[in-house]
């Protein structure tokens, strides 16, 4: 017997009332709600301005706590940092960094959930392909139109591989063909094992790509299930036949009112859909290489952003083969240091001596913060007669710097107070 799948998100009998400073209820949000998203689903939650979509996102997210009821997220609590890894959002309003270009975003993002350099960069390239923004990746995200930001923001919510994937009006700002492709890539991850919550106004998006929806009205939920059987008009039958003649319609009828005592009702051409008429007509200008400066054409899902329960056999004793080749090896031994060959701290003389000598006069009136002038005083310059070099410093010299050396070293060192010079 096959193991029954844990959901990633369970809610029972959430609700959310928001209170004015007084604690009394002033609005209530979220009114006992069910939920209950499976793995590998596209669920949709719909509902007019108000309804309480964005209020329930936010209490999944961790975001907001609820007044009563329970969440459960990967049979955890939503404030589960271990959860957070598992999660990709974007939000309604695609908030990001103005001067970052769009691979400076992405790096950014990948550095937050701690992915290594070479997973960044990679992750980065395939995002920015499967977004089409590749050949705009160098400009700052403030020039990008509210399409372009939302296709980054697409792809920075990609950038961990989530397995549970928040979209809020994620064709929100897109033309058509933007809109198009956005759909085709919330399918592709959802045939690739991806759990995604989709929350949209455009009703046409959410009959393409969602498998099962949710209604709610006054937070309230007022109608769920699998879009196909809440959408099917039981007490009609539709038949879809090649072009025929108005003879052949007419013994249709004749057999339809003597055999089920009932008439067609209407008889018409077959229509397209306005989104796909728009499609050829670009697909067409594409082909014609007429130039644009728009988005160009949007690449296929990256390999990363798979069901991690795909992993193949011959991946995973790769990287147990890869893993074993980077362990590290034992260090040659060598004979331990005896305490006696510890370095001697003391400072040389013959080396202060040789730096003092090297050391051009200054005028040490100014010293910079560096101390007294008769701290900084230059050595001596040497006889008239010569009778020593000019590279010698005078030992006085020599023996104070050595004391003042040894009194630092024992933590004696008189330390000027603040605002000396």
């Amino acid at each position: 017997m096959a193991e029954r799948r844990l959901a990633v998100v369970q809610t029972a009998g959430l609700c959310k009332t928001f209170r004015d400073f007084w604690r009394r209820p002033r609005v209530e949000a979220v009114k006992d709600l069910n939920l209950e998203i499976k793995p590998g689903e596209v669920f949709g939650l719909l509902g007019p301005n108000g309804s309480g979509k964005t209020t329930t996102i936010k209490m999944l997210l961790g975001l907001l706590y609820p007044s009563k009821g329970r969440i459960s997220l990967f049979g955890k609590a939503p404030t589960d940092v271990s959860v957070k890894a598992k999660i990709g959002f974007l939000p309604e309003e695609s908030y990001l960094y103005r001067f970052l270009v769009a691979r400076e975003t992405l790096d950014y993002y990948g550095r937050l959930f701690r992915l290594p350099k070479r997973v960044r960069e990679e992750r980065t390239e395939r995002l920015l392909d499967m977004v089409g923004l590749r050949h705009e990746a160098r400009r700052p995200i403030g020039e990008y139109s509210k399409g372009m930001a939302r296709r980054i923001g697409l792809a920075q919510a990609l950038i961990n591989d989530p397995e549970f994937l928040i979209l809020d009006e994620p064709t929100s700002g897109l033309d058509p063909i933007g809109a198009r492709q956005i759909k085709d890539v919330i399918r592709d991850l959802g045939r690739k094992g991806k759990t995604i919550l989709l929350s949209s106004h455009m009703l046409a998006d959410v009959e393409d790509v969602c498998d099962r929806v949710v209604i709610l009205y006054g937070g309230q939920q007022m109608a769920a299930g699998d879009i196909g059987d809440l959408l099917a008009q039981r007490n009609r039958t539709q038949l879809t036949l090649p072009a025929v003649s108005e003879a052949t319609i007419d013994k249709i009828r004749d057999v339809l009112a003597s055999a089920e005592q009932k008439e067609i009702l209407d008889v018409t051409h077959p229509r397209q859909r306005l989104e796909s008429f728009f499609l050829k007509i670009v697909e067409d200008a594409q082909k014609s290489n007429i130039r644009t400066s728009g988005v160009r054409e949007a690449g296929a899902v990256p390999e990363f952003l798979k069901k991690a329960t795909e992993t193949t056999t011959q991946e995973i004793v790769g990287s147990l083969v890869e893993a074993a080749s980077l362990e590290p090896k034992p260090l040659p031994m060598t004979e331990p240091i005896p305490l006696s060959a510890k370095p001697d701290t003391e400072p040389s003389r013959e080396v202060i001596a040789e730096l003092l000598g090297k050391a051009e006069p200054k005028d040490h009136e100014d010293t910079g913060g560096m101390g007294s002038p008769a701290e900084l005083k230059p050595p001596p310059k040497p006889d008239a007669d010569h009778s020593r070099p000019p590279t010698v410093a005078d030992d006085a010299v020599i023996d104070s710097l050595i004391e003042r050396a040894d009194d630092e070293s024992a933590g004696h060192s008189d330390t000027p107070s603040e605002g000396s010079p």
